[in-house]
């Protein structure tokens, strides 16, 4: 009698991957970014509104937005026009604009009363967490996305700083401007993220005549 090979035997389980799309995540189009707003703003989700705008302008990655602070936004009772934040992986600091829109949400979450004494501009629920984790924040990004229909694993916490300066790149094909907004020490670093292939960075730089 043969021995069966137990080892070509395998249980019939759904690949962990199936269905994902790996890669770069994409930046959010103008259309998503206004149909996030409006169901935000219908739902009164002050929180997520002003976060959602913040991410969206401040360009940072996960850890960095979560760890802001009031006093990074707030100066003299008014929220500035622009803010600075040191980058937890680069040590440097990066300057970014407020727009209005977000200077409007801003004021309404931080006239909340969850905001009340809150040294951070999202707290966390639970005492022991001073503000919300970067896995909460992926999880709340995660609802943002869907919420508008579109396939979540193509998009994530980078989408949200890819989503402004690509807009950038595509009016104005400034590589030099979105590397400064984004706080890269290198050109690489900013063609990646745009998703940009070196060669086309090159052949824009060829044709400008000084």
């Amino acid at each position: 009698m043969e021995t069966p090979d137990l080892r070509a035997i395998r249980a019939l389980h759904p690949a962990w991957n199936k269905g994902r799309i790996f890669g770069p995540k994409r930046p959010l189009k103008p259309k998503h970014v206004w149909a996030i707003r409006v169901r935000l703003e219908l739902a009164e989700n002050h929180r997520d509104l002003a976060s959602f705008n913040m991410a969206i302008d401040s360009k940072l990655r996960g850890c960095d937005l979560m760890r802001m602070k009031v006093v990074d936004v707030l100066a003299s009772g008014q929220i500035k026009e622009r803010a600075s934040v040191l980058q937890s992986k680069t040590q440097k600091p990066v300057r970014f604009e407020i727009s209005e829109g977000t200077r409007a949400s801003l004021e309404k979450w931080m006239a909340d009363e969850l905001m009340v004494g809150s040294e951070y501009l999202w707290p966390g629920r639970f005492h022991e967490r001073l503000h919300i984790s970067t896995r909460q924040y992926a999880r709340i990004v995660h609802d943002w996305v869907t919420s508008t229909g579109l396939e979540a694993s193509a998009f994530g916490t980078y989408s949200m700083r890819r989503t402004k300066v690509t807009q950038i790149y595509k009016k104005t094909s400034n590589l030099r401007t979105v590397q400064l907004l984004r706080g890269h020490t290198k050109m690489d670093s900013t063609v990646l993220c745009l998703g940009v292939q070196l060669e086309d960075a090159w052949a824009i730089a060829e044709a400008i005549d000084i």
